[in-house]
């Protein structure tokens, strides 16, 4: 912890306060959204359908917006971004506490993800932008705060949720009213460099995504990362219906495990995972081991058991679990602040904000259209009678992801442009 805080404390008063806001932004919306469908589905009693369009809703509006944020953020500024985003997401959870007809909370669905949109790649683009040559440090500091808020708003929401979904509600939108009112306040302005060339307007945003588009080094990294993100999210689709498949009703137990683990590994060995890569790899290097890692993260399911266990199969059916949870946090805490490093350095330090929403729009792309997949591969595992399909599918994803990544840096596609070794902070014990 105080290794954590002295290296925070080297960062400008700015970036500084985007970690804790980061840290903010996920204890709030984690407060909230791991119980909205059970409110949708039992609270309101809404039809199975509407629980997946409200749902569906606030992914697409996050996840298809923010090519669109990025771009505003280049464009108007950083920090009215951040702002705006945080809140109309407080709007959007107060709705969420009154909303009771289906258009209502399909509103304040999409208004949830859209505020998402917003924020995220302008606070990404920030932080870059003033970490200069340390953005590989700046950001795996940045994940230990974003993953803490992961770990702590489950448990926070769980709590209140004794009392009434509303409370959550409210609680949530507070988080993010005050930190919209703590970064109006606090929040140095920041914005890219002037560029002479950029045009204003829509013909101007046109040629911004165009010359995206262009950027083939770019395309084929979005392309050759997006399977990592839809590993990542296993996490909340495979390995629950392994969960559900083991242990019947107490999946529900056993998934705080696993979400907790994943949290805490990300939490506790982020900096030493950073340092131990920044040591000995270069960056392509580094962020194709935490794709080969993440694929491997699957090996555990492998041997089983797949069908309802009790007493001492049941603990190893839900140890494989947990290695599987460990080694996913484990590689995307390895590759995350060298992707995001690497995304700078192939936009040219042109239009961050853009790449970083065009990036995680593909992103958002193959988690939805991989995780029909995996549902389709879980359906057609439980026909053939073969269990072990999905996740050797999921673990060849992985090493292909690696393969692809390695790929590129042999053919240069990743050649990025040498910078000043980054200043280390002392290591405080």
């Amino acid at each position: 912890m105080r290794r954590l805080r002295a290296q925070m404390r080297s960062f400008e008063p700015g970036i500084q306060l985007l970690m804790v806001n980061q840290f903010g932004i996920n204890l709030g919306f984690y407060m909230l959204m791991p119980y909205l469908a059970d409110h949708l589905a039992h609270g309101l009693g809404l039809a199975a359908w509407a629980v997946g369009l409200v749902l569906g809703v606030r992914n697409l509006s996050q996840q298809g917006m923010f090519w669109l944020g990025g771009t505003l953020a280049d464009r108007i500024g950083y920090k009215p971004m951040i702002l705006a985003g945080c809140a109309l997401r407080t709007g959007a959870f107060v709705l969420l506490a009154f909303a009771g007809t289906v258009p209502a909370l399909v509103v304040a669905s999409a208004a949830t993800g859209f505020a998402g949109a917003l924020f995220n790649p302008a606070v990404r683009a920030y932080v870059a932008q003033g970490a200069g040559e340390r953005r590989v440090e700046a950001f795996a500091v940045f994940n230990v705060f974003y993953q803490a808020g992961i770990l702590l708003g489950p448990i926070a929401g769980l709590a209140l949720l004794t009392l009434d979904f509303r409370v959550v509600c409210a609680a949530s939108a507070a988080v993010f009213g005050v930190l919209a009112i703590i970064q109006a306040r606090a929040l140095p302005a920041r914005r890219p460099a002037p560029d002479p060339e950029r045009t204003s307007g829509w013909r101007g945003i046109a040629t911004d995504w165009r010359t995206i588009l262009r950027n083939r080094p770019f395309v084929l990294f979005s392309v050759a990362m997006a399977g990592s993100y839809l590993l990542a999210f296993q996490t909340y689709l495979a390995l629950p219906l392994q969960a559900r498949t083991l242990l019947d009703e107490d999946n529900g137990t056993a998934m705080g495990v696993v979400f907790a683990v994943s949290a805490l590994v990300a939490v506790a060995g982020q900096l030493r995972l950073t340092d131990w890569a920044r040591d000995r790899l270069d960056p392509p290097k580094a962020i194709a081991l935490g794709l080969a890692v993440m694929g491997a993260a699957f090996l555990p399911l492998l041997p089983g058991p797949h069908h309802r266990v009790h007493g001492l199969s049941a603990a190893l059916g839900l140890g494989g679990l947990v290695a599987c949870a460990a080694l996913l946090a484990a590689g995307a805490a390895l590759l995350y602040p060298f992707e995001m490093d690497t995304l700078v350095r192939l936009s040219g330090q042109r239009l961050v904000g853009t790449h970083y929403g065009a990036y995680s729009t593909v992103a958002g792309i193959a988690v939805a259209a991989g995780n029909l997949a995996v549902g389709g591969l879980f359906d057609l595992a439980d026909r053939a009678h073969v269990p072990w399909l999905p996740w050797t599918a999921l673990s060849a994803l992985g090493l292909a992801c690696a393969a692809a990544l390695t790929g590129l840096r042999r053919t240069g596609h990743l050649r990025l442009a040498p910078g000043p070794a980054p200043a280390r902070t002392p290591t405080v014990a």
